[in-house]
């Protein structure tokens, strides 16, 4: 049950990164867009190439520190987890909660179905999320986010030795 809270914690952590991103508008959040949405919102004046560049790097570290030490702190110090399979289980579940809320609420729902994330002047550019970009957001869900748990698994096993 702990993790599953600690899960939704992150899901909520993720929502604040994109709610406070889009305050002024989705173009603050043009990062997460493909490139010829990024393009046009550069075209249409709603924001430059330098803040594009600020709120990448922002927008990233929201979203990654927490992920890369927020949930090996819970596993490790909240959930007492021991050992490297009970840690790699925990943090991959934590991160596929995560995964699974982004990938349903935020880009089916929220930016697919909604008007939330919509760009004045880029309705020939629609949809945000192409067939593509799902299939390959799915895979960095399905495998890739193991993977870096994975990895983070052996940097806390390394660590608490």
């Amino acid at each position: 049950m702990l993790i599953i809270i600690e899960g939704l914690a992150m899901c909520f952590l993720l929502l604040v990164v994109c709610v406070v991103g889009i305050a002024d508008g989705p173009a603050g959040l043009v990062v997460f867009y493909e490139d010829d949405v990024k393009k046009r919102a550069v075209e249409l004046g709603l924001i430059t190439e330098e803040r594009i560049k600020r709120n990448n790097l922002i927008a990233s570290l929201a979203v990654t520190l927490p992920m890369l030490l927020l949930v090996p702190v819970m596993v490790y110090h909240v959930n007492g987890a021991r050992g490297f399979s009970d840690i790699l289980w925990q943090i991959t579940l934590i991160y596929w909660i995560e995964c699974l809320f982004d990938r349903l609420f935020i880009d089916y729902y929220w930016v697919g179905h909604t008007k939330a994330w919509f760009i004045e002047g880029t309705e020939d550019l629609m949809p945000y999320i192409p067939k593509k970009t799902v299939i390959r957001k799915w895979l960095g869900t399905i495998i890739g986010k193991p993977v870096i748990a994975l990895i983070v698994t052996a940097a806390v096993c390394f660590l608490s030795r």
